[in-house]
């Protein structure tokens, strides 16, 4: 155990975490964004689904909660083969979520509440039922409307067999044989997700042309940036060959992070930035490459990217504290601002992953039936929050983390995850982290929905206590504490310019020092004796007798 002068033990790693000279009013540096899954948020029409009306009714929970700007996955009209992931109409809103003018309402009413509007982009396929893909498979073969996608006739001598053995980030096989009009089997197409997600041809100007009109067609309705989904995956091999049996040079790989993506990205860029108030590029790249990973990030190309190594990441601080570092060291070179998230609509949700034995995450580990301690995962994940709403960049919030939700093992039978089937049932998917918010009352629907008790994913019993209406009232609720770390990281400016210096207290703890005066301590290990400090500012658990326990965080002022 270490006590004694801070001032005698940090660890200082030159501009860790530090704040850039440039783009002064750069709001999404260090904003705090909240994903909202609509269909899961709040159901304003009382179909059972989550809705724009039910978000707009809720933007004063928004605001008092302290975000900067709300993310939405795909609000488009699909037919939600992926949870609208599969977009059939970019320039229309899903009739199970509203209208274009709901959505450009809410856009207007949520900038009214100093709440700005992310938007999911989806540029690696469209849905089976986007008018493209349904004149592509009308014209046939060699035709110009099937050059958009990756149409190829099959191997073999009667074509019966797949153009390639790539796997499907879904599990099985990426291509789909098409019957042609007579009945006859037809050419494959490509889909690195489901058949129900065909991918575009990146090579067509066609497919880039729209997505810069799509670009234009929300950031003119005041959308404030997007969020592109799966942005590695776009441009592919012409040739489509097999995957290399070893590691693919950089750059070269069939269907990944290919280097004429970044082409794409520095034209999105220049559309970004010609609005009076630039708009933002957020990026999904998931990539081991660090040199890589930074390439997306360059002053001329996204603004940022998701953090997603470490949100995958066990409860453990050597595990934790050397993601922050890569983490923080990947950015510099690009004067990027890191991002920070603990789960999204993909993710096993903080509160049961940090209580199982094995609390990291990977989707190919994703099992029924695996066991948590809520309470050990619930403390752990209060500890989690205070951590990383103190590290320095941007702070990702996913709907209903802040009320200390856990992962919902469903019935087999109410699943629509396409990952549950494409596993042969194996994988339990991702609706687990989809069920609809509590918001008050003692039973389902727990106000998600007024008229109807059905929702769209069932409401387990017994999240009465876990309601927004419950927790408000709780001075020690999960969502009290979300409400109190958000209101100070907003007002304590060395949250904002303070520089990062790590501070050494030991293997089992995570503590660093922000700008002048702000101190954060993560303790992993045994109960820690506090070092001399002005006053503790918020801690993530009862402190007694200046003692942190084991599984808790703390903020100190100097």
């Amino acid at each position: 155990m270490i006590v004694g002068d801070l001032q005698h033990t940090p660890v200082r790693e030159p501009n860790e975490g530090a704040p850039s000279s440039v783009e002064p009013d750069a709001w999404w540096r260090d904003a705090v964004i909240y994903q909202i899954y609509p269909r899961s948020f709040a159901d304003g029409n009382g179909d059972g689904t989550g809705d724009l009306a039910g978000v707009r009714d809720r933007l004063g929970y928004l605001r008092d909660l302290g975000v900067d700007a709300i993310w939405f996955t795909p609000w488009y009209s699909s037919p939600l083969a992926d949870g609208g992931y599969d977009v059939a109409d970019y320039r229309s809103i899903d009739p199970a979520f509203g209208t274009l003018a709901d959505a450009e309402a809410l856009i207007a009413e949520a900038r009214e509440s100093g709440i700005r509007t992310i938007i999911d982009v989806v540029p690696n396929h469209v849905s089976d039922r986007h008018a493209w893909f349904q004149e592509a498979l009308a014209a046939g073969p060699g035709s110009p409307e099937r050059d958009r996608f990756w149409f190829r006739p099959g191997r073999g001598p009667h074509g019966d067999q797949r153009p390639t053995d790539w796997v499907s980030s879904f599990g099985g096989g990426t291509w789909t044989r098409t019957v042609d009009p007579d009945g006859t089997p037809g050419e494959w197409y490509l889909h690195l997700f489901s058949p129900e997600q065909p991918d575009l041809n990146w090579d067509n100007p066609d497919v880039r042309r729209e997505h810069e009109d799509v670009l234009r067609f929300w950031f003119d309705r005041g959308v404030a940036g997007i969020r592109i989904d799966s942005a590695a995956f776009l441009v592919k091999d012409a040739a489509l060959p097999e995957l290399p049996a070893a590691r693919a040079a950089p750059g070269t790989h069939p269907h990944m992070d290919r280097d004429e993506l970044h082409e794409i990205y520095r034209a999105w860029r220049r559309i970004a930035g010609s609005y009076e108030e630039p708009r933002v590029l957020v990026g999904e790249v998931w990539l081991d490459d660090p040199k890589r990973f930074a390439a997306y990030l360059r002053p001329d190309e996204m603004h940022s990217a998701f953090n997603f190594e470490f949100m995958t990441r066990p409860w453990d601080a050597r595990a934790m504290r050397d993601s922050i570092v890569q983490t923080l060291r990947e950015h510099a070179p690009v004067d990027a601002p890191a991002t920070w998230v603990l789960s999204n609509h993909d993710i096993t949700r903080p509160v049961t992953r940090y209580g199982r034995v094995d609390s990291g995450f990977a989707f190919d580990r994703k099992r029924f039936g695996t066991p948590t301690d809520v309470t050990v995962g619930t403390r752990r994940a209060r500890a989690a929050a205070l951590l990383t709403a103190a590290l320095p960049g941007a702070l990702y919030i996913y709907q209903g983390d802040e009320l200390g939700l856990p992962e919902v093992e469903l019935p087999v039978e109410v699943l629509q995850d396409p990952m549950h089937y494409r596993s042969g049932g194996v994988d339990p998917g991702r609706d687990g982290c989809r069920v609809p918010l509590p918001w008050c009352e003692s039973e389902p629907p727990y106000g998600f929905s007024a008229v109807r008790r059905d929702t769209w994913l069932p409401q387990p019993k017994g999240w009465a206590a876990l309601t927004v209406a419950a927790q408000a009232e709780d001075h020690g609720s999960m969502l009290s504490l979300y409400r109190r770390l958000l209101d100070l990281r907003r007002r304590t400016a060395d949250f904002h310019t303070g520089r990062l210096q790590w501070l050494d207290f030991g293997d089992d703890v995570i503590a660093f020092q922000r700008g002048a005066r702000i101190v954060s301590i993560t303790n992993f290990g045994a109960p820690l004796a506090l070092p001399s400090h002005r006053e503790v500012l918020l801690s993530s658990t009862p402190l007694h007798d200046g003692v942190l326990p084991t599984d808790s965080s703390v903020w100190l002022a100097l």
